[in-house]
């Protein structure tokens, strides 16, 4: 019989939740309060894509407005009414509603909880390496290194001090 180090199956909201609230350095980090990450994918030892359940307290944001050059993302909306931010405006959604973004289109997108209750929605992403991130409203720019870990830089290139 073959030695299982993940489970074969759990209750989603019982998984673990990250411990660091936000990768992003200072002063981005901190706008992440009230977002609360279960990384499922890493819980049964995917490595070829994210799955995450996560949740957003009232007037919380998913993640800065952003686009993706190389990673595809999807998100289905389980509970709660969040608002899609995206280059074409704002989108209300509901539960049962989902939404994908193709990576290097360079259309920024966000989901932001804008009513009074908790938001809960599945993400799913590829974690294809050489990728980068581009924040249209932020100074701040995302590489995916081939370490497969995140580096950001302000948007002339100049790295965040370590740490932040």
């Amino acid at each position: 019989m073959p030695h299982h180090e993940s489970p074969v199956a759990i209750v989603a909201l019982s998984a673990p939740a990250r411990t660091k609230p936000s990768i992003y350095p200072e002063p981005f980090a901190s706008l992440m309060a009230g977002r609360e990450k279960h990384p499922l994918g890493d819980l049964f030892g995917l490595i070829n894509f994210g799955v995450n359940l996560t949740r957003l307290l009232p007037g919380a944001r998913s993640a800065l407005r952003h686009a993706h050059s190389k990673q595809d993302e999807f998100i289905y909306v389980v509970d709660g009414h969040p608002v899609l931010i995206t280059d074409h405006g704002d989108t209300p959604l509901s539960p049962g509603m989902c939404a994908g973004f193709k990576a290097g289109t360079g259309i920024g997108h966000q989901l932001v909880n804008r009513s009074h209750q908790t938001v809960v929605y599945l993400e799913i992403g590829d974690r294809t390496l050489g990728d980068s991130v581009m924040y249209p409203d932020d100074d701040l720019q995302a590489v995916f290194d081939n370490a497969g870990k995140w580096v950001f830089v302000h948007k002339n290139g100049t790295p965040y001090p370590a740490g932040t």
